[in-house]
This record gives C-alpha cells, structure tokens and sequence, in this order.
C-alpha cells in the first residue's frame, strides 16, 4: 500500500519530536556530567590544600635566624603532621619562653619520644653552624663508607673515631673528614641518612657545615631504627662511643637525663663572628621515657650562657614530651 503525501508529514512531524527529545536527554546527560568533574576537582584541590599533595616536594620552612618557624596547612618537616603534634609544639614554645626571654642569641629544639612517636619542634628547619656535632655525621658517613666496601674499621679509623666523638678531637674530625672524602662523600652519605637539609662546610671547614634541627633528629633517629642504612654493629658502635663522651664535653642534652641513667651525646660549640654556636644532640631517658633531643644555638654571647640555654632547653623539651612540665 502507497503512503500517501499526509501520512509521510505526520511521520516527519513525530521523528522531529523525537530528535528534540534524544538532544535535550543528551544534553542534560553531558551537564550533570560536566558538573560532577568539577566538582571533583575542587574536592581534590581542597583536600590536596588540607593534607598536602603527595606528589608535590614538601614546603621549605624557617626562617635561618632560630625563630619559630612558620607552618603550612598541617604540613611539617616533609610530612603531615597530628594535631596532637602541633598542640606539643605548642606547649614547648610555651615552656621555651623563659629562655629565649633571657638568652640573647637563637635558638631551635626538638624532641621525638622513641616509645610513643611524639614530637614535639621549635624551629625545626632554622639553619645553623653544626660545630662539633657534625663529628656525628662523620662517623656515619665512615661507618657507610666501610658497610659499603664488606669491611670493617681499620685500627687506624677506630683509633681517630674514638676520640673524635669521646674527647671532640678536632684533629682526629679533620683526618676522617678527608679520609671520607670530604664535602662531596659526607653529602652523599647524608642522601642515604635522610638529612636533606645538611650542606657539608666550604673548604674542608666541616665545623661550618649547616644543620636543622629536623635533620639531626633524623641522625639520631638513623641510630637506633631498625630501617637505618646503618647496621645494627655500626649503630651500637656509635652510640656506644656517645655514651663515653667525656664530662668536659658534655654540655645541653645530658641535662635532661634523669640521675643515674645511661646517655648519649655529642656536643659542639665554636666562636662564631665574635659570638657562640652552640649545639647538643643525644638520646637520654627521662622519666622513664627514652628521648632524642636536639638543641642547636647561635649569637650566644658567651660559651657559658649558650651551654646553660642549651640545658634549659633540654630540660624544658623532656619535660614537655613525657608530661612532667
């Protein structure tokens, strides 16, 4: 049967409403569509400003001068960082404000509880001159040095290592300081222990070598885990020459250590332009609880005051961690 020129309109006419139809469904579809997208990316967006985005380096903080540092979102020393971490520095800057009322120079501190994982910082990536701590870092930097090649100390090394860390040596740091290889070796070393913010001193000067406070937790943190480049021989073989460091040379940290409990330390301290550096790093045990601390000074305006800041300071960050404050 031959549809007629009436029939074929109609027809038209229907599949024109229907076209309309699957274009403004279509068109609906792609809107929610769009809309959700973005949506989403301004969730992502939000939450990469709370958390921090993984992907991205973490923010550069401090101000170099001993400070407080200035934070970004919850964001700190590399990583995201509890709130209960930000209430305890908090409660450091708090106690720290007696000494830094009265001590002219500047200062930085840290202190990690081994047992628990809190952390408490002021000032954490404030660059400093590390002095005689950086002897440390040395003997890190050797102690890889030999993992490295299957071997062992020689009796030379030991014999310069013993009283560069016990007795701070000068001249035993300055003979490994080059038998490491100097600038270029301590940096490399320093990859593998995490310190991303310690530049070796210019010239062979290795008491000129810069530090934060967040890269000598890291070190003493490289001597007690279980994930450290060290080994476990390496790390008791540090340690347990921190723990002979002479009274003469002791200076900060050990003041937070509760009587008759074992420690170690190292400490250093040099005239800087008229006034003092003065740094302590160590675990101690206080109250029963096992400490890193980290205290770094600069403008000191004699070698006593500084020691006599560093150990309030120590003090005052122990006190903080455990609770006893």
């Amino acid at each position: 049967m031959t549809r007629g020129p009436a029939h074929a309109g109609r027809l038209r006419a229907w599949e024109r409403l229907v076209f309309a139809a699957v274009f403004v469904l279509m068109a609906g579809f792609l809107t929610a569509v769009t809309f959700a997208a973005m949506r989403s990316a301004q969730m992502t967006a939000q939450g990469r400003a709370v958390i921090g985005d993984s992907a991205g380096k973490p923010p550069t903080v401090g101000t170099g001068h001993g400070q407080p540092a200035k934070r970004g979102g919850s964001a700190d020393v590399g990583r995201r960082r509890a709130s209960s971490d930000a209430v305890m520095d908090s409660r450091l800057a708090a106690e720290l404000r007696p000494v830094v009322a009265r001590d002219r120079g500047h200062i930085a501190v840290g202190v990690i509880d081994v047992s628990t994982g809190a952390e408490a910082l002021y000032d954490p990536r404030g660059s400093f001159h590390a002095a005689g701590i950086v002897k440390a870092d040395i003997l890190a930097a050797l102690l890889l040095r030999t993992q490295r090649a299957g071997q062992g100390l020689t009796d030379q090394q030991a014999q310069l290592a013993v009283p560069m860390i016990e007795e701070s040596s000068n001249r035993a740091a300055t003979v490994l300081w080059r038998m490491v290889g100097a600038g270029p070796e301590i940096a490399s070393a320093n990859i593998r222990l995490g310190l991303s913010h310690t530049v070796a001193g210019p010239a062979g000067q290795w008491g000129l070598t810069s530090t934060t406070v967040a890269d000598q937790l890291r070190l003493l943190t490289d001597l007690i885990s279980l994930t450290s480049p060290l080994t476990a021989a390496s790390r008791g073989y540090e340690l347990g020459l921190m723990e002979e460091v002479t009274p003469s040379q002791q200076g900060g940290v050990s003041a937070a250590a509760s009587p008759g409990t074992v420690f170690a330390v190292k400490d250093g301290w040099l005239p800087d332009r008229h006034l003092w550096v003065i740094n302590s790093i160590g675990i101690v045990t206080h109250d029963g609880h096992r400490l890193l601390i980290a205290v770094l000074s600069n403008d000191q305006p004699s070698e006593a005051a500084g020691i006599a800041a560093a150990s309030a300071a120590a003090i005052a960050a122990a006190g903080v961690i455990t609770g006893a404050s």
